[in-house]
């Protein structure tokens, strides 16, 4: 039990800074070959963000814990919405865009419920997965049209960071190696520390993978949730959860099922997705129907944070 605690918490120690320097890596290195700001925020930052998860349950689906590897997805996607906006709401208000709330929340949504319908049977195999990444490259291409808008202008402070960037690409390049590493190897760690702890305590690997491991890859997502509210950039607080939601759905079990099958649970068909479904309508409920609107106050970020705390007790009921 002492090992399985230890190599969970180096784990996630790694895939925290992991996770951090290839963010910082990445998005600089992407500034620095001219791509438009918005661009990175909707795919390279997405993308290095959803790393833990996809490293994680990549890891758990070869090792034969495929239960783990859809766990930590659910498991992530309802620790987004309910732990990482609760906390941010709770340290300051959080106001989100109309137009993320009438264009990436309903793809937020949509690739929810697509993916109940496609691990309906119980499994995830090969052609689902394919569909799955189908999706998300349709979904980077819709980014890609929308971000080339003319009419969201670039200011000085844009072409001020791109020069910044450019002067520390060799520092980028290596920051974007030792993140992937770091996730490497914190993934291999927190999954072998948790498949230990599931199977000393008998408790199942979809649980787990529901709650420690999936608290544990939405780490990253936390800590630039939160900062990014404490900072007062609300549009980077809700986006940076929205977005990785979507990855973690269409890339994560997208790219896992291709090397080797998910099996999903009966507990996750009736129970599990539905919750990960009810946190989606009631986060656009919170935005659309209570006042004032297209705001989650403190009031609100309890509520998210309560029905959270709700969730991951009643696992272990």
């Amino acid at each position: 039990m002492f090992l399985g605690v230890i190599l969970v918490l180096a784990g996630l120690l790694l895939l925290y800074y992991g996770a951090e320097y290839l963010v910082t890596g990445s998005s600089r290195l992407a500034l620095s070959m001219g791509v438009r700001p918005l661009v990175v925020g909707l795919t390279v930052v997405a993308f290095a963000t959803s790393m833990p998860e996809l490293l994680v349950s990549l890891f758990a689906a070869v090792r034969g814990a495929s239960a783990m590897a859809a766990g930590n997805v659910i498991g992530s996607n309802i620790a987004n919405i309910g732990l990482i906006l609760g906390v941010a709401a709770l340290i300051t208000p959080v106001v989100v865009a109309r137009s993320t709330l009438t264009r990436e929340v309903p793809i937020m949504v949509v690739a929810s419920i697509g993916l109940y319908v496609v691990a309906f049977d119980g499994v995830l195999n090969f052609l689902d997965g394919l569909l799955l990444f189908l999706c998300l490259l349709v979904f980077l291409a819709y980014c890609v049209m929308t971000a080339r808008n003319p009419s969201v202008p670039t200011g000085g402070e844009v072409e001020q960071a791109i020069r910044e960037a450019s002067a520390g690409r060799g520092k980028n390049v290596i920051l974007v190696i030792l993140g992937m590493a770091g996730l490497g190897v914190g993934a291999e760690l927190m999954v072998r520390g948790a498949v230990m702890i599931a199977t000393l305590l008998g408790v199942s690997e979809m649980v787990i993978g529901l709650s420690i491991v999936a608290i544990g890859t939405s780490l990253p997502e936390l800590a630039a949730s939160v900062m990014s509210a404490w900072k007062g950039e609300m549009d980077i607080s809700v986006g940076n959860v929205i977005g990785s939601n979507i990855f973690n759905i269409l890339f994560v079990l997208g790219i896992c099922p291709m090397f080797n099958p998910i099996v999903i649970e009966t507990r996750a068909l009736q129970m599990d997705f539905p919750v990960m479904l009810a946190f989606c309508v009631l986060l656009i409920a919170l935005l659309t129907i209570m006042l004032p609107r297209l705001q989650l106050d403190r009031k609100r970020g309890l509520l998210l944070l309560g029905a959270y705390c709700l969730f991951v007790a009643s696992l272990f009921i």
